[in-house]
C-alpha cells in the first residue's frame, strides 16, 4: 500500500472515524484512501481552522478524538489558528498536514507553500512529529493519539510529505491490528486522599470548583455527591459548566469572575477550596492570581499543574473521577457541619445579580441583551446543546441559559477565539442529530466563520446560529470610549439573514424579546440550518468591571 492507504488504515483500526478538512492537493493518496473505506465520516469544510474546531468539539462533545486535516503552507497555517482553542483548553485533536517532498524540504528549496511544520505547530500542540518515512505511519499515529490522550488532553500533530503519502510500503498486518494502548484513569496517593479528606471534613466553609477535568472524567456525578456530603458551595469553571446544575439547591453562580460577586466571595472567604480538574485560570483571577486565603487541594492529571498558580495544602494527582471516590470512601460520614448560613449568603448574591441583569431589561428598543438571553434560555428545548461564542456576549450566556448537566453548555475560555461557535454546533449536530443545538454568538465573532453556511447546508446539519447583533465590535467601542476615542468598530448594515437565505439557510430577523420564542420554533421547524439576527444594544455587563481587572497589579 502507499502511505496514504497506511495513514487511513491505522485511523480506522484506533477507532478514529470522523475526519474534518479541506483534502487539497498534497493530501491525495490520504484523500483517496478514504473515500475507498467508506467508513470514515468525512467533513469538508470551507476553511480549515473550521476543521480544527469541529475536532475539538467531537472530543469535547463525547471524548472521542478526531481529525482536521489541511495542505501544506496556508492549509497547515489555518490549522494552527483553530488548534489554539484546543491547546488552552485541554482538547484532544489529531492535525495532520501534508508536506513538500522530503528531498527539497528541511533545509527548504524555496518551493511555494513551504511551511517549516515543526515550529509552526510546536507552539500549539503538545506533540508534534513528521512523518520521514511511510514505514513510520503506524507507530507515529499511535503514539500522537497516546500523546493527545495522556495526562491533560492537548492536539497534538502529524507532517505527512508528499513524496511520503505517495510511496509505496509493505507492512505486516499487525502494524495496524493492534488496539491503541492506553493506561487506566489512576488513583492519587492514599496518605494525600487520607490528608485532603480530613481537611474538609474540618472545613466549616468548603468551596468545590469543577473545572473541565470533572467533566472529561465524567466524574459529574461524584463531584455533586462530596458537594452534598459535605454541605459544601459548589460552583463550576467554564470548562465544568453543567457539573453544578443550575437548578441545584445552593447554586450561587458559575463560570469564574463573571458569575457574580459571589463567587469572588466564595474563593476568598472560603475555610478549605477543593479543585477538581481546575487549573485556576485567569477567569478565577482578581488582580494577578485567584483570591483564596483558604486552604487549597487540588485534583489534577497534570502533574505541572497542581501548585503553579496557586501554593497547595494537599495536590491529588490522578483523575477527577477516581479519586473523587476514593475522597468519598475517606470521607465516611465526614465531620462538623458546614456553616450554612455563609452558602445561603453567596446564595441571596447570586439572586441579587440575577435581579441586577434583568432590571430593566423589557425596556426599550433595541432590545436589551439580557432580554434576548434570558428568552433564549427559557426558549431552549430540554436536551438542547449550545454554543457560547463571542466575547461579551457569552457573558450574558453565561448567566441566563440554564446547564443542567456536563457536556451541554460549550465555550472556548482558554484561547477565546471568536468564530468557533458555528463550527463547533456543526460538530455537535454531526454527532447528535436528534438535538437541538444552539450556537449564541456575536454579529462580530459571526463573521469570522459565516461561510460555514455552506457546510451546514451541503451536510444537511441545521443548527441555529442566534446573533446578539449590535453593530459594532461592542466590548471593543465600549472601551475606547473610556479612553476618549474610536477607531474602526462599527460593524453597520449587514444583513445575516439575507445572506443565510443567500446559502439556502432559513434566515429572519426580529427586535423584540417577544419574538425571540417563536423565532426559534420557526427556525426549528424549518429543518435548515437557520439564523436569528436578533438586534440588540450594547449594555455592559455587572461583571465586566471584574473582568476588566483581571491581570491587573
Amino acid at each position: 500500500m502507499n502511505g496514504g492507504e497506511a495513514l487511513a488504515r491505522v485511523l480506522r483500526a484506533c477507532g478514529v472515524a470522523d475526519l474534518y478538512g479541506v483534502p487539497a492537493g498534497k493530501l491525495g493518496p490520504f484523500a483517496r484512501a478514504v473515500a475507498a473505506d467508506g467508513g470514515f465520516r468525512a467533513i469538508g469544510t470551507r476553511h480549515e481552522a473550521a476543521a480544527a474546531w469541529m475536532a475539538t468539539a467531537t472530543f469535547h462533545a463525547t471524548g472521542r478524538v478526531a481529525v482536521c486535516f489541511g495542505e501544506t503552507g496556508p492549509g497547515a497555517h489555518n490549522l494552527a489558528s483553530g488548534l489554539g482553542t484546543a491547546r488552552a483548553n485541554g482538547l484532544a485533536v489529531l492535525a495532520l498536514s501534508s508536506g513538500n517532498p522530503t528531498y527539497v524540504a528541511y533545509p527548504f528549496e524555496g518551493m511555494f507553500m513551504d511551511v517549516d511544520g515543526d515550529r509552526l505547530f510546536g507552539a500549539v500542540t503538545k506533540w508534534n512529529a513528521a512523518a520521514r518515512d511511510p514505514a513510520r505511519i503506524p507507530s507515529l499515529v499511535r503514539r500522537a493519539l497516546r500523546e493527545a490522550l495522556a495526562g491533560r488532553p492537548g492536539p497534538v500533530h502529524l507532517e505527512l510529505p508528499a513524496d511520503v503519502l505517495a510511496a509505496e510500503v509493505e507492512l505486516p498486518a499487525e502494524e495496524f491490528d493492534a488496539p491503541l494502548a492506553l493506561p487506566g484513569p489512576a488513583p492519587a496517593a492514599a496518605t494525600d486522599v487520607e490528608r485532603a479528606a480530613r481537611l474538609l471534613a474540618d472545613a466549616r466553609r468548603p468551596l468545590l470548583i469543577a473545572g473541565g477535568g470533572v467533566v472529561l472524567a465524567g466524574a459529574a456525578p461524584e463531584f455533586r455527591r462530596l458537594a452534598r456530603r459535605l454541605g459544601a458551595a459548589a460552583t463550576a469553571t467554564q470548562m465544568g459548566l453543567g457539573a453544578v446544575p443550575t437548578d441545584s439547591h445552593g447554586f450561587f453562580g458559575h463560570g469564574g469572575l463573571v458569575g457574580c460577586e459571589g463567587v469572588v466571595r466564595a474563593l476568598r472567604e472560603a475555610d478549605v477550596v477543593l479543585a477538581a480538574g481546575c487549573r485556576f485560570s485567569s477567569w478565577l483571577w482578581t488582580g494577578t492570581r485567584p483570591d483564596v486565603t483558604g486552604a487549597v487541594v487540588q485534583i489534577d492529571v497534570d502533574p505541572a499543574a497542581i501548585g503553579r498558580t496557586l501554593p497547595v495544602e494537599v495536590g491529588l494527582l490522578g483523575d477527577s473521577k477516581v479519586v473523587l471516590v476514593q475522597l468519598l470512601d475517606a470521607l465516611g460520614d465526614g465531620g462538623p457541619p458546614a456553616d450554612e448560613a455563609w452558602l445561603a449568603s453567596l446564595v441571596s448574591a447570586y439572586e441579587a445579580h440575577r435581579e441586577r441583569l434583568l432590571a430593566g431589561a423589557g425596556e426599550g428598543e433595541p432590545m436589551h441583551p439580557a432580554a434576548l438571553a434570558d428568552e433564549l434560555g427559557r426558549a431552549l428545548p430540554p436536551g438542547a446543546l449550545a454554543v457560547y461564542d463571542g466575547g461579551h456576549t457569552t457573558f450574558w450566556s453565561n448567566d441566563l441559559t440554564p446547564a443542567t448537566e456536563p457536556r451541554t453548555r460549550f465555550h472556548d475560555p482558554g484561547m477565546a477565539h471568536l468564530g468557533f461557535g458555528l463550527p463547533y454546533a456543526l460538530a455537535l449536530k454531526a454527532h447528535f442529530p436528534d438535538r437541538t443545538v444552539v450556537n449564541i454568538t456575536g454579529d462580530g465573532g459571526f463573521g469570522f466563520t459565516l461561510a460555514e453556511l455552506d457546510t451546514a447546508r451541503r451536510y444537511r446539519l441545521p443548527v441555529v446560529t442566534v446573533i446578539h447583533d449590535n453593530a459594532s465590535w461592542g466590548v471593543i467601542r465600549f472601551g475606547q470610549a473610556r479612553a476618549g476615542f474610536e477607531l474602526e468598530t462599527g460593524l453597520e448594515g449587514t444583513r445575516y439573514a439575507e445572506i443565510a437565505r443567500a446559502f439556502g439557510c432559513h434566515g429572519e430577523e426580529i427586535a423584540r424579546p417577544d419574538e425571540v420564542a417563536p423565532a426559534l420554533r420557526r427556525a426549528l421547524d424549518s429543518g435548515l440550518p437557520a439564523v436569528i439576527d436578533a438586534r440588540v444594544r450594547f449594555e455592559p455587563h455587572p461583571s465586566l468591571p471584574l473582568f476588566a481587572a483581571v491581570g491587573r497589579r
